[in-house]
């Protein structure tokens, strides 16, 4: 589809008047751009715009369209070809944003997104994630499936309570959970860790740790800080020794264990042979 008409978007959501509309979606329109600003192909006599709460577009290729959009709070970009999101700068009230499986290899364009409470970017090339950091009322951030190397940017985010960063090649955990108090899920599963610093020890409302498919071969003293955990994956690493989860003594509320595929697992199995 190369343009859009008033006609076909009022048709397609089921409306005849356009200065009734408070959401919209645009999903499966193949849309390659937009050069217009879409306040002026759409025509739909708001202000411009000023009152959409929702869009969802699918097969853009650029998102500088967007710069009228200024009271938005939820976009969904997911699922396109994207390589910047420079142009989302003025959606500055943006609440939720998706721009999963894209082909960022930065986020640049989202450091004035500062009202910003759920942010996605899974599946995408980025490598870096320090554009966070400006997004201070974030409380979700998933970047799984990147190349990240590093986790960093967090220090400012003190009302994060989700972190997925699942199969990114990050070796260490280091300070970056230092100021995390309210985080209660962690994801770093199918990663490269060797080990998780005792900068977890700050994580004490902490419920559920992912840590699944990686090299971990113990368990930080810092850990007995999460009272509140209740589920910890530990399946496919290289603990070999009780000795190393000795901090799980100190985790009265844990409900679910997995040890599966470590050598320490291996050895009970032979035990009970």
């Amino acid at each position: 589809m190369g343009e859009l008409k008033k006609e076909d978007i009022l048709r397609d959501n089921n409306s005849d008047k356009s200065d009734s509309k408070t959401s919209l979606s645009l999903t499966h329109k193949a849309l390659s751009s937009v050069r217009t600003p879409i306040s002026r192909i759409f025509n739909l006599g708001l202000s411009p715009f000023s009152d959409f709460r929702l869009i969802k577009v699918f097969n853009w290729f650029q998102v500088s369209c967007l710069s009228d959009f200024n009271k938005l709070q939820r976009l969904d970009l997911s699922f396109n070809s994207l390589t910047s999101l420079k142009g989302l700068e003025s959606c500055y009230n943006l609440k939720w944003l998706s721009v999963q499986q894209n082909k960022l290899l930065n986020l640049n364009g989202i450091q004035a997104l500062t009202n910003l409470a759920v942010f996605n970017a899974g599946r995408n090339k980025l490598k870096s994630m320090d554009e966070v950091k400006n997004l201070v009322k974030l409380r979700a951030l998933i970047l799984n499936d990147n190349d990240i190397g590093s986790i960093s940017g967090l220090d400012q985010l003190i009302e994060l309570n989700t972190l997925v960063l699942s199969r990114n090649p990050i070796r260490t955990v280091g300070n970056s959970l230092a100021k995390q108090k309210s985080i209660v899920k962690i994801s770093l599963s199918n990663c490269q860790l060797e080990d998780i610093d005792n900068s977890i020890k700050a994580c004490t409302g902490l419920q559920q740790l992912r840590l699944a498919h990686n090299d971990i071969k113990t368990l930080p003293e810092g850990l007995a800080y999460s009272k509140k955990l209740q589920i910890l994956d530990l399946g496919n690493n290289m603990i070999s020794r009780w000795s190393d989860l000795e901090v799980l003594s100190s985790l009265h509320n844990l409900k679910n264990l997995n040890l599966h595929g470590n050598p320490i697992a291996e050895k009970a199995k032979l035990i009970k042979k």
